[in-house]
Order: C-alpha cells, then sequence, then structure tokens
C-alpha cells in the first residue's frame, strides 16, 4: 500500500479570471535595467512606471483612471541623464515624487494636479551628493521632507532632510 507523496491543495477548486483590457495598462516600454526595484510606484492618485528612453532615464506617471493602450508619444518625466533606477512617491504630498538614478542624482519632482500634459524635462529640486548610482530612493513615512537615497558606495547612505519645495534648504546627513 503507497501513500501519497503529494498532499491536496486546499485550494484546488479557487480559479481567477482575467482581468478585461479596458481595466489594464497596455503597451507600456518598462525599462530592462538590472537593478533590485519594483519599476512602479503607486498612490491615491498616480501610478509611476519606469520606462525605456533614450539619451537618459524616464518614467511615466499615469492617472489611475487612465487605463488601456497608452501611447507610445505619451509624456513622460525625462530629466536624468542615465537610467531610473528606482522611484517614490511623497507619503504627504500627491503630486511629489523622488527618482534616483544612475547619474548619481536623486531628483524630486512636482506632478500638476491633473497629470502630464507635456513632457517634464525640469525637476523642482536636484540633490547631488553621491558618487555612484542612486540605487534606493525612500521617503520617510511620518516626517514632512525627510528622503533617504542609497547608492553602491562606501559609506553608503544619504539622508536629505529639511529641503523645501520653494526654497534652496537643504540639510545632507551621511551615515557611515
Amino acid at each position: 500500500m503507497f501513500k501519497r507523496v503529494v498532499r491536496q491543495s486546499k485550494f484546488r477548486h479557487v480559479f481567477g479570471q482575467a482581468v478585461k483590457n479596458d481595466q489594464c495598462y497596455d503597451d507600456i516600454r518598462v525599462s530592462r535595467v538590472t537593478w533590485d526595484s519594483a519599476f512602479c510606484a503607486v498612490n491615491p492618485k498616480f501610478v509611476a512606471i519606469i520606462v525605456e528612453a533614450s539619451g537618459g532615464g524616464a518614467f511615466m506617471v499615469l492617472p489611475l483612471h487612465k487605463t488601456g493602450r497608452i501611447d507610445k508619444a505619451y509624456p513622460t518625466v525625462c530629466g536624468h541623464t542615465g537610467p531610473v533606477l528606482d522611484i517614490d512617491w511623497c507619503p504627504h504630498n500627491d503630486q511629489v515624487i523622488a527618482s534616483g538614478s544612475e547619474d548619481c542624482t536623486v531628483m524630486v519632482w512636482q506632478i500638476p494636479e491633473n497629470g502630464l500634459v507635456t513632457s517634464m524635462p525640469e525637476p523642482v529640486v536636484v540633490l547631488e551628493g553621491h558618487s555612484k548610482r542612486v540605487g534606493i530612493v525612500t521617503w520617510h513615512p511620518t516626517a514632512r521632507n525627510v528622503l533617504l537615497s542609497a547608492a553602491s558606495e562606501l559609506h553608503g547612505l544619504t539622508c536629505f532632510s529639511g529641503f523645501s519645495l520653494s526654497a534652496e534648504v537643504l540639510y545632507v546627513v551621511v551615515f557611515t
């Protein structure tokens, strides 16, 4: 008498249903850069997706209600000179997003209320301080205007804190 080697699943009667095309995002050229990143970020108003771009890095910012096929000429956020590796929305302001790139910079962008109409090449703030590519960008969940970035360098983490989107006030804290 042989015992079963494979145990039966509790979920054998559960089946998924494919989502309709008008409820998906279609025809987006997602970046092929090999980096440990999610390549997208979502907040209550927008979804941002890192995309392939010639001449530097870019990402798309799409309103959540805009689904279906995305036009290849859709406007992008395109201020980096190297591929974008990570993006993160500010938890305190749904229009503010930060991006880190292979060009060793962190840029903070102010997205218009209704989304992008034209491409956005100029950031609100450019944060420089890394000597290698910036792979991780994340906002502090409770403190306003505190942004942490990490790069592949000896001192590792740089915390940009206390900057303002309207004034050039910036404090840099480096952790070793």
